[in-house]
């Protein structure tokens, strides 16, 4: 009985490597999409602080450059939230994409496997059949030698 070889192992191996990079870089979008979102969270954070704080000084009383430091520092605080903002949709983006294309991967080396699986079958059926095919001549053999002593 001859061992069983698949003729498309070494592309099953191939798509499998595709398949572990693209894991790989989709986990990498992750950490940098999270790692943006934090960014953002905090900044989003620091500016509710500000504006706390300011309204605290305000009632308190505040000097006109401190109005103007205040205010000066919550617009550039504003416009890092606005980048920080685009960049978080940037990584999103590139996360979805890299989501999509580890489906995709994941759908193909599922299919090859499920070749190789129909495969097996029909070559443990061949076998069977030519087990069956030897058992057969072995009987037929036996029941010969048997007839003629």
């Amino acid at each position: 009985m001859q061992t069983y070889k698949y003729r498309f192992d070494k592309v099953i191996i191939v798509k499998q490597q595709e398949k572990d990079q693209t894991e790989i870089a989709y986990k990498d979008a992750t950490k940098s999409f999270e790692d943006v979102a934090t960014k953002l969270y905090n900044l989003l954070k620091k500016k509710e602080d500000l504006i706390v704080f300011q309204e605290k000084k305000l009632k308190k009383g505040a000097t006109i450059d401190e109005i103007h430091h205040y205010t000066r520092f919550l617009d550039s605080v504003e416009k890092s939230i606005e980048d920080t903002q685009q960049k978080v949709i940037r990584a999103r983006t590139k996360m979805e994409w890299h989501k999509d294309k580890l489906l995709e991967k994941s759908l193909e080396c599922r299919k090859y496997e499920k070749m190789k699986e129909k495969d097996y079958q029909t070559y443990q059926k061949e076998q069977d059949r030519i087990e069956m095919i030897h058992l057969d001549e072995l009987s037929s053999i036996a029941y010969y030698n048997k007839e003629i002593r």
